[in-house]
């Protein structure tokens, strides 16, 4: 009998594949449903979703959300919004203080289990560097940005909504003139 996807999910909420690797643990952080229609995917939790356990609940998460047009209950509304990072646990710091990428192993155990199982998606959303590399290959972030309508209908590239973000964005005038209206209407189209 094939896998649910509650059973996927369960099971990725109970991983422990880089418990080793991971300085505050493991505590895997998605959030799915099989109705969701827009998946979100990240780089990995920080320390306050690590804390939280709640999907993008900082800072980054608030600019993300100002970025689309809509409010929290809208974006923690499972059955419309699924949110899968490249890796599903906090991964530490680098020297530099900034996060660690995604511990290796994550995407590549958990996204071909779960995204076969979300059959209502009409939109994805690439959020950073990671995600971005994954799922369109070598090129650059800005490049796959700007790139972003040989993407269009399914998917949709994103800078991370960090704090850092806010040079790239004075550089890049055209992310909000361009895509931040596009990125508005693309969301309301998938969850209407």
């Amino acid at each position: 009998m094939p896998e649910t996807l509650a059973q996927a999910a369960a099971a990725a909420r109970a991983c422990t594949l880089c418990a080793d690797r991971l300085p505050l643990g493991p505590r895997p952080v998605l959030q799915i449903s099989a109705t969701a229609r827009l998946l979100i995917i990240g780089q990995a939790p920080g320390t306050k979703v690590h804390a939280s356990g709640i999907p993008w609940d900082d800072a980054s998460g608030a600019r993300l959300r100002g970025w689309m047009g809509i409010a929290a209950e809208e974006f923690y509304d499972e059955s419309r919004i699924a949110i899968l990072p490249m890796g599903l646990c906090y991964p530490g710091r680098l020297p530099n203080g900034g996060d660690a990428p995604p511990m290796p192993l994550c995407a590549p155990t958990w996204h071909p289990r779960l995204l076969p199982l979300l059959p209502a998606l009409r939109l994805t959303l690439l959020v950073g560097s990671y995600a971005i590399a994954r799922a369109l290959g070598p090129g650059g972030m800005t490049a796959h940005v700007r790139g972003f309508r040989a993407q269009l209908p399914a998917r949709l590239p994103l800078p991370h909504p960090s704090w850092r973000t806010g040079g790239w964005e004075r550089k890049n005038p055209w992310f909000a003139a361009e895509i931040l209206p596009l990125l508005r209407a693309r969301v309301r189209a998938a969850l209407d």
